[in-house]
């Protein structure tokens, strides 16, 4: 069996359709299940006979039961709302949460893949290097990042770890199945709303001198290539460690909009907005993954251009309102 936790989410009900596209059926989902707004992500996916959906407050338990039918855990569940200040919710949901699987892959030595963030590199002042040293010198913006960031920080640590381990660090990732994440939502699906209900699309201003209105710049990766790497990781398990997951180029946000502009086949017309002040003092103006390592571990497939992965993302699924 294959583990996936945070399975009714965004990435995580992307890597199990790619999993049952693989032939793997033996697919236990772990998530707490309570929002109607996240079945859509688990329609038509083909879980275990036996087990297929365990509530998350239950794993635990469960895998002291059932380890040895489990051949990897990918651990993709997580608190993501970078708005949300209560540090004690992160604490359970994110680093207590994270290190009881972390634990139980150790002793049971069960593989584990899991969800660190690009949120971690805070301001990006000390880089965007996946070294083992940066976790204890970042300093993220928020209590999401530092709940990523403080459990990384504690894997590393460890003496006792799982066979093989991979803390993987998602950039700014966009595609299918992101329906439920209101404003966590990525910049294309925000953006092809509000060009279907008003024709236009808002940004954010620069408040920085040195990035022009618009120019502001993230490493955007489409879900598909970010399932694709983790199913790499899964098959090959060269090295444990940090790993960056982004495409190594960073776009600008007018970039986005005007190919989700270009997708819709509608006219590019783009105002600009004063970014909250409530934010503007924590806004990433700059992030870009530095992938050599997951390049050594062995993932050579080119990323899926931003132009064409914007096109399939609106066309084949925002369009329709599908799911992957």
């Amino acid at each position: 069996m294959i583990i996936v936790t945070g399975a009714a989410g965004f990435i995580a009900s992307n890597l199990i359709s790619r999993l049952n596209q693989m032939g793997y059926n033996d697919v236990v989902a772990v998530d707490d299940f309570s929002r109607a707004d996240k079945e859509g992500n688990l329609l038509g996916k083909r879980l275990s006979a036996q087990h297929g959906r365990v509530h998350r407050d239950g794993f635990g338990p469960w895998l002291d039961a059932h380890q040895r039918q489990v051949q990897l855990v990918f651990h993709l569940g997580a608190r993501t709302d970078t708005t949300e200040f209560d540090k004690a919710v992160f604490d359970r949901l994110n680093l207590h949460y994270s290190q009881m699987v972390w634990q139980k892959c150790a002793q049971y030595a069960i593989p584990l893949i899991y969800a660190s963030s690009a949120a971690t590199y805070g301001m990006g002042e000390h880089g965007f290097d996946d070294d083992h040293e940066s976790p204890f010198r970042l300093r993220p913006l928020n209590p999401y990042g530092e709940s990523k960031n403080d459990f990384d920080q504690w894997a590393l640590r460890q003496e006792g770890q799982p066979p093989y381990w991979a803390g993987i660090k998602f950039f700014n990732v966009f595609g299918p199945n992101e329906f439920h994440k209101g404003r966590m939502a990525s910049v294309v699906f925000h953006a092809f709303r509000q060009i279907r209900e008003t024709g236009q699309m808002r940004l954010f201003r620069s408040h920085h001198p040195d990035y022009a209105d618009g120019q502001q710049l993230r490493d955007f990766i489409y879900v598909k290539d970010a399932v694709d790497v983790l199913v790499h990781l899964m098959e090959t398990r060269r090295a444990s460690g940090l790993y960056n997951l982004g495409t190594g180029q960073a776009r600008s946000f007018l970039d986005l909009a005007h190919a989700t502009f270009d997708a819709m086949r509608l006219p590019r017309v783009v105002s600009f907005i004063d970014t909250p002040a409530d934010i503007r003092g924590k806004y990433q103006y700059y992030t870009q993954a530095n992938v050599r390592k997951l390049r050594e571990a062995g993932y050579a497939k080119d990323f899926t251009p931003l132009e064409q992965a914007v096109e399939q993302y609106v066309r084949q699924y925002l369009a329709s309102g599908s799911h992957a």
